[in-house]
């Protein structure tokens, strides 16, 4: 069973950093999970996509309000997947999710299309 694990989150104060991490466990093979995303989720707001990245050749895609700002990685030897938030802002502030596609190689940007998630982690973003 595939099993997508978060850390990194914290509190930190608009226009710091942070590092979230994905290891994702159960995964045996490249072609069990072709694509891994980050999701994020307000208090009172959807679940809505942040990035994502494909594990065969690294290619990315980002929400507008991410661009410039966010960069998602992946390493294959830790079966792991990294999300590097810069400029933070207030409205950053969400619950952040790790999921994973089970099939498929685009770069999925809605929730349905992915079918393992993390428990989330928490970013706080003082102003």
């Amino acid at each position: 069973q595939v099993q997508p694990v978060e850390s990194g989150g914290g509190l930190v104060q608009a226009g710091d950093s942070l590092r979230l991490s994905c290891l994702l466990s159960g995964r045996t093979s490249s072609s069990s999970t072709s694509v891994m995303g980050w999701f994020r989720q307000a208090p009172g707001n959807e679940r809505e996509f942040v990035a994502a990245i494909r594990w065969r050749d690294g290619t990315t895609d980002y929400a507008d309000s991410v661009k410039g700002r966010f960069k998602i990685s992946r390493e294959y030897a830790a079966n792991s997947v990294y999300l590097q938030l810069n400029s933070l802002r207030p409205e950053d502030t969400a619950v952040y999710y790790c999921a994973a596609r089970s099939s498929g190689y685009e770069l999925a940007t809605t929730r349905a299309e992915y079918a393992y998630w993390g428990q989330g982690t928490q970013v706080t973003v003082s102003s």
